[in-house]
């Protein structure tokens, strides 16, 4: 027994009711689990009074984009500063391999768009150590990591790889290479496959992703490797031709589980959400829908307007640099183009955007930017560039893009139909920072809103994921089980105001939201945070292989 930890409330990750117990640790795993005062330390074991902190399974994030950032951060933060233990990448079929030296600069570029990372932080940060899928996991399985890591295939890159840049369906020998490509990444260890149709999603010069211009018959030909493997979860961010019809023709077919992003509420549509889980849990096979426990709130800039992609007129600011984008929206005759279709297709969001940091135009901070720009005689499309090139610093604003139904999240959050996942993190790193999404989930939904108890909160963060991502030996509070553990404090856990910090490569900024209440942290049976403060120089994370 290396590691005895007395007097806990344990709730284990099953559902199962709270209790309380001792856990001893042996060898980096879970060795007991007891009645208090059954256990009794070796000399030299280590033995830690929780004094009544819920210890709970280290928490699974199924949905980031760490794939650039851990390397250069081996702590995965601010995650790691979460009771987050274990996270997968390489979501939405984005990621850096594999990836041919010709096709960096494109991927890069598509990381910029997409994913809204900075290209300084990524022209400095990635090595390029790889080329291969099978060697990018190398390299990540011998980097010293703080938290367990595992990762996707994108199919944009697989895509890139085997396609090129060219914009068309895959011919029959493409496909083989794709597929045998994916074999080789499922047989070194990836999680799955990732695939995006998301219109939103325009990439390298404001085009669409690659996987965009598959066609669903490759799609299925590429899901059926994972069929054939048997092993391995499909994950689709949803677009046209690909939604819970056929997410579940994929699962039965293949006899794989298919998570799908992003199931979201909106205010203007009370209801619809739910309606989808009812719809797709109608029919059969292992699909899970992903939501989030918070309303997804971004903070644009007009130097990268993202949210906007989907309309023809900014995908032309997209494909441009960033220094020529002010004169573009100076140019009248492009914004007499781009002002009807984008006060459409934002009408049921002005009311929803505001200035949130800005150096000249302090009095319209706060200010709905439709009720603004009713007070000063303009639309919200002008208000929003005039406000932006006439600022001294860089005009911030903040966006509600989806989830803002409060009450129809808590709905969705008690379904048990539903997966949790969409952090994000690692990605649109100085536009929101939701890695923070499991300890707001125990403030916010379980100790404020009681909107679901805190074992089925544990549950979510841990027992489910590992279900519905095969996370082997994780997830649970079980003997042979890894110790991957969280100590926190039920009545104080929960996410503090959100900061703006400059410590990514090349200078660029990003958004870093720190954790109250987590006490303690093990990953692996070593501990990465004690009394409320990160262990330096410790990485005992690991590579989570399929």
């Amino acid at each position: 027994m290396d590691l005895l930890l007395r007097h806990a409330t344990l709730i284990d990750g099953t559902g199962a009711p709270a209790r309380p117990a001792e856990v001893a640790v042996a060898e980096g795993r879970v060795a007991a689990v007891a009645e208090p005062g059954e256990l009794v330390p070796a000399a030299g074991t280590e033995v830690v009074d929780l004094d009544g902190l819920v210890l709970a399974p280290g928490f699974i994030d199924v949905h980031t984009h760490y794939d650039a950032q851990i390397l250069w951060d081996g702590d995965l933060t601010p995650s790691s500063w979460h009771g987050v233990t274990s996270v997968i990448m390489g979501n939405c079929g984005f990621g850096v391999a594999p990836t041919r030296p010709e096709h960096r600069d494109l991927i890069v570029r598509l990381l910029e768009n997409v994913e809204g990372m900075s290209r300084d932080a990524l022209d400095a940060g990635i090595d390029w150590c790889f080329h291969s899928f099978p060697e990018y996991l190398a390299a990540l399985d011998a980097r010293p990591k703080r938290l367990n890591v595992g990762a996707f295939i994108g199919h944009s890159p697989l895509r890139l790889f085997a396609v090129g840049g060219e914009e068309r369906p895959a011919t029959a020998d493409e496909l083989d290479t794709m597929r045998g490509l994916l074999r080789e990444a499922l047989d070194a260890g990836a999680i799955g496959f990732s695939t995006s149709r998301q219109p939103a999603h325009q990439g390298a010069y404001g085009r669409p992703v690659p996987s965009r211009f598959a066609e669903i018959d490759e799609i299925d030909s590429l899901a059926s490797v994972l069929g054939e493997a048997g092993r391995g979860v499909l994950q689709v961010s949803i677009g046209p031709g690909l939604f819970v019809d056929q997410f579940s023709d994929l699962a039965v077919r293949h006899g794989i589980p298919v998570t799908w992003t992003a199931l979201v509420t909106r205010s203007e549509k009370p209801g619809a959400a739910l309606r989808t889980v009812a719809r797709g849990a109608a029919l059969p096979g292992e699909v899970y829908p992903q939501i989030a426990c918070r309303p997804i709130v971004m903070q644009i800039t007009m130097a990268d307007p993202v949210p906007l992609a989907q309309i023809d007129e900014w995908k032309e600011a997209l494909a441009i640099p960033r220094e020529e984008r002010p004169a573009l929206y100076q140019d009248a005759s492009w914004r007499d183009r781009a002002r009807p279709a984008t006060l459409t297709a934002w009408e049921h969001r002005w009311h929803k955007i505001d200035v949130e940091e800005t150096g000249a135009h302090q009095d319209a901070v706060g200010v709905p930017l439709d009720e603004l720009a009713r007070r000063r005689g303009t639309t919200p499309f002008d208000l929003m560039l005039d406000l932006a090139l006439s600022d001294t610093a860089t005009t911030r604003f903040r966006v509600v893009l989806e989830n803002d139904g409060d009450a129809e999240i808590g709905e969705l959050l008690a379904d048990r139909r539903t997966l949790l996942g969409l952090s994000d993190a690692g990605a649109h790193a100085s536009q929101l920072c939701d890695a923070c999404y499991s300890t707001h989930l125990l403030g916010h939904w379980v100790r404020e809103r009681k909107a679901l108890t805190l074992e089925d909160a544990v549950w979510r963060l841990t027992g489910h994921p590992h279900q519905a991502f095969r996370v082997a030996d994780r997830g649970l509070v079980r003997p042979g089980f890894h110790a991957d553990l969280v100590a926190f404090d039920p009545e104080t856990v929960g996410a503090a105001p959100v900061e703006r910090v400059h410590d990514q490569p090349g200078g660029a900024d990003r958004l870093v939201v720190r954790s109250i209440g987590v006490e303690h942290v093990w990953v692996n049976g070593v501990a990465t945070r004690r009394a409320g403060a990160e262990v330096a120089g410790v990485a005992p994370g690991r590579l989570l292989r399929a």
